[in-house]
């Protein structure tokens, strides 16, 4: 089971029914993808580029926007097994992190990548689970290499292509 908790915090784009369902199904085909075998909870914000330009300037002291951020909760080890997390495991849902997508900036890439509005969303929502699940690019090529292929996979296994 997984619980997904999402939150519109923005006016500038419609997040419609469809988007929302979408990103939902991202969430859950990643987890099965990586074989995950526990219950999950993951929470996703929409918001717009002032604020995400703010959070990621408190957060990660880096002044402008981005599409996305990833704050995971826990950490795994290189067999995916969660050795570390910010809470005590009651037995229930293993409470991922937090997904903050900005909807202004993915709609604007959107359009310049030439797809839809919601494959953007879809590829944030992948991009950032892997996140939430340990994988970093981050000045590391492999990881680079690794993660771009599981997005691409769990996007293309789901019909959500360019």
């Amino acid at each position: 089971m997984t619980q997904i908790l999402i939150e519109n915090e923005q006016a500038k784009e419609e997040i419609s029914a469809e988007i929302e369902a979408a990103i939902k199904k991202c969430i859950e085909y990643t987890l099965e993808f990586e074989e995950c075998d526990f219950d999950a909870e993951v929470s996703v914000t929409f918001t717009d580029d002032e604020e995400i330009h703010q959070i990621n300037l408190a957060e990660r002291g880096i002044d402008r926007p981005t599409d996305v951020l990833s704050f995971p909760i826990c950490e795994f080890d290189e067999n995916g097994d969660i050795i570390d997390a910010d809470f005590d495991f009651d037995g229930d849902l293993i409470m991922l992190g937090d997904i903050v997508i900005s909807a202004e900036r993915a709609k604007a890439q959107a359009a310049e990548y030439g797809h839809s509005f919601l494959r953007e969303m879809a590829f944030l929502t992948v991009h950032s689970m892997l996140h939430l699940l340990g994988y970093d690019h981050i000045d590391d090529a492999e990881g680079e290499r690794i993660m771009f292929e599981k997005q691409d996979k769990i996007l293309n296994n789901l019909g959500i292509t360019r």
